[in-house]
């Protein structure tokens, strides 16, 4: 038995063989390097998809049978161990409730809600670009959904901006900036959630350590909105367009805002994340069925007709999320496999080798990690995954602590999925840009490649974690004084 610091004893993990594998530690890895360069390859190809990953994770791990040497079947027993670990299975329920007020929402008409705000301010030009980044922000930490406020704003505010002057470059690059501020900090987002998990975190405690980083990117990056949101020439916006637009609005959508408000107090004030998330659900359900936002089968209903046969904003919520779910899962266990087969140990000690006794290096290395797998896979949550074992296991050694570690993760991954132009959120937005010219014929097409510069709040957020990791600025340990008794912070 094993003596833990608040002195209880635990039982070594029964059924967990340390494997022994082909090529020794690079053979444990065999997995997880064939699913980065799956990710990679369908990226570049335009094949990139959330059952596509999935689809490679699996191949991953069927290959890495032929790579063990030990018996199979306790091959196979320590990817269950790994997929039973609560890091997955947490962050998996906890998608799911996300997922489902992140539907609730929208079905009351939060997005619109916003929308005819934005159209009633009189905003114009750089104005108006530096609303739209408040407001995707605003959306997305309501709903947890970078890729949904992508989606949503483009699909919405987008048009209406470049028919009131807007830089259209510009305005693309404050839709993503707003779906990075959201994708960050909202306690129901996916990143938060995964970032928390994986590094054994709370998740209010993770928000409330990570506002100062998003607000330090956030300010400097509206000034810059404004300033740079002019349109040059004049696009040809057409104004009996924006009207019908505005016409489709309705301002009740921000009722929205209290179930919202709802769910970020209980989550600040340390509630479970599911209390919180379940709160915000049965209060937004109320309020939309009551205010007449929506009918009761809008949120969900039975229908034998139906390839799902219960449908609704709560069904759409679970299901959007269940490709994702198999894949945390699947890649968990590929962590596990890494740690069983000395894959993890042997990272680790190359990297310590240069790290020294330096938490700054120890940072930077992780930094980097996440960087570099966050380049190559273009879904961020996935990328996310992939780091998170490195992120944990490195970050243990030099006891940084572990909000420290999931906002290291988190802000990277948050960053970079929306700034490449290979970056599934960045060609979703361009992708339902193009889709509306037929409905918009003067609308100009922004191509990805154009407008990375421009997502200020990536950048800004990027470059904040770098410097971060750089001096140690907001740098804490799990146990200080233990900690400054092993290493150092230079």
């Amino acid at each position: 038995m094993t003596e833990t610091s608040d002195n209880r004893t635990t039982r070594p993990a029964q059924h967990e063989p340390i494997l022994t594998f082909r090529l020794g530690a690079l053979g444990a890895a065999v997995p997880l390097i064939f699913f980065v360069g799956w990710a990679i390859i369908t990226s570049v190809l335009g094949l990139s998809s959330e059952i596509g990953l999935v689809m490679g994770a699996l191949f991953g791990l069927t290959l890495g049978l032929l790579f063990c040497k030990s018996r199979w079947e306790h091959y196979a027993q320590g990817l269950f161990d790994g997929m039973a670990q609560p890091i997955g299975v947490i962050a998996v329920v906890a998608w799911f409730y996300a997922g489902m007020l992140a539907q609730v929402l929208q079905t009351g008409g939060l997005v619109e809600g916003l929308v005819w705000l934005g159209g009633v301010s009189g905003a114009t030009g750089g104005a108006f670009v530096g609303l739209t980044f408040v407001l995707a922000a605003v959306f997305s930490t309501a709903v947890g959904t970078g890729y949904g406020t992508t989606v949503a704003f483009s699909t919405l505010m987008y048009p209406a901006g470049v028919a009131l002057g807007c830089d259209p470059v510009v305005l693309f690059g404050a839709i993503l900036a707003g779906a990075i501020f959201g994708d960050n900090l909202a306690p129901v987002s996916d990143t938060t959630i995964v970032s928390a998990t994986t590094q054994e975190a709370d998740v209010p405690g993770v928000v409330k350590s990570r506002f100062k980083y998003s607000i330090m990117a956030a300010v400097p990056s509206l000034v810059l909105f404004v300033l740079l949101g002019n349109a040059s020439s004049d696009v040809g916006g057409n104004q009996d367009a924006l009207n019908a637009m505005m016409a489709q609005t309705d301002p009740t959508g921000l009722l929205m805002l209290i179930p919202f408000a709802l769910v970020l107090l209980l989550a600040l004030r340390g509630h479970h994340l599911i209390t919180s998330l379940t709160w915000g659900i049965v209060l937004a359900a109320i309020m939309i069925v009551a205010s007449g936002l929506a009918a009761p089968g809008e949120i969900m209903a039975f229908d034998p007709d139906s390839d799902t046969v219960v449908t609704g904003a709560l069904v759409d919520g679970v299901s959007g999320y269940v490709n994702m779910a198999i894949l945390i899962l699947l890649i968990v266990a590929t962590a596990h496999l890494l740690k069983l087969g000395g894959t993890m140990s042997a990272v680790t000690k190359g990297l310590m080798r240069w790290i020294g006794d330096s938490v700054r290096r120890a940072e930077l290395a992780i930094w980097g990690i996440v960087a570099l797998l966050n380049s190559a896979i273009t879904i961020n949550t996935a990328a996310e995954i992939a780091a998170a074992p490195f992120v944990r296991e490195l970050g243990k050694k030099y006891r940084i602590h572990r909000y420290r570690r999931a906002n290291m993760l988190d802000a990277v991954t948050s960053a970079l999925g929306y700034i490449f132009p290979w970056g599934a959120p960045v060609l979703l937005g361009w992708a339902t840009i193009t889709s509306m010219q037929g409905q918009y014929d003067w609308l100009p097409i922004v191509a990805p490649t154009d407008v990375f510069p421009f997502v200020f709040h990536g950048w800004f957020l990027l470059l904040i974690m770098l410097f971060a990791a750089a001096t140690g600025w907001g740098l804490h340990f799990e146990d200080p004084e233990e900690a400054a008794a092993g290493v150092t912070a230079q």
